[in-house]
């Protein structure tokens, strides 16, 4: 049997299948896909250097909104602007490529901990991370992957192995 998103296992009533990967190196971009959406993908031609960022209503699994925020030659105001914005009750699904992290500042990083994120306070230079949690969660997010660039042990030159993920989001409920 096909599972939505393709991925291993049906997930329960009152839960969304997610599945996720980082980006390759700066050669192949991630992909986010959310009950059998593919909310983004170098395929749609809608991700970008830096943080890619995916919004999800936690009760409908409706895709909202998706952009990129380029953390290398952007600037991080916008991101935390929109970072602020973000609705309780939303899931928000993060993936980098190429390098996520040279322009996070602390209230970046703050305001995704918030969202249930562990590893962003460690997230470094071309580090490959991928993260699904949720606007007005009190815990930390189960669902995150995260690898250090280190020349020792990347796959591509320069650059760490994708990271992917999948799993079961539990539908928010009132």
């Amino acid at each position: 049997p096909r599972y939505k998103c393709g991925i291993s296992k049906a997930c329960p009533e009152k839960h969304f299948a997610f599945k996720m990967a980082s980006g390759a190196a700066n050669v192949v971009g991630p992909k986010i896909c959310v009950e059998d959406n593919i909310l983004m993908s170098g395929v749609k031609n809608n991700v970008g250097r830096g943080i890619n960022v995916a919004l999800v209503n936690g009760k409908t699994g409706e895709p909202l909104d998706t952009k990129f925020f380029d953390m290398w030659g952007g600037d991080v105001a916008p991101f935390i602007e929109f970072l602020k914005s973000i609705q309780d009750g939303t899931i928000v699904l993060m993936g980098t490529y190429d390098d996520g992290a040279t322009k996070l500042n602390e209230e970046a990083r703050k305001l995704i901990a918030e969202l249930g994120s562990t590893s962003i306070t460690n997230l470094g230079f071309r580090d490959n991370w991928v993260f699904c949690g949720g606007k007005g969660i009190k815990t930390k997010s189960p669902f995150e992957q995260h690898i250090k660039n280190n020349k020792d042990t990347n796959k591509y030159e320069g650059w760490p192995e994708v990271v992917e993920m999948e799993g079961c989001i539990p539908q928010k409920q009132d």
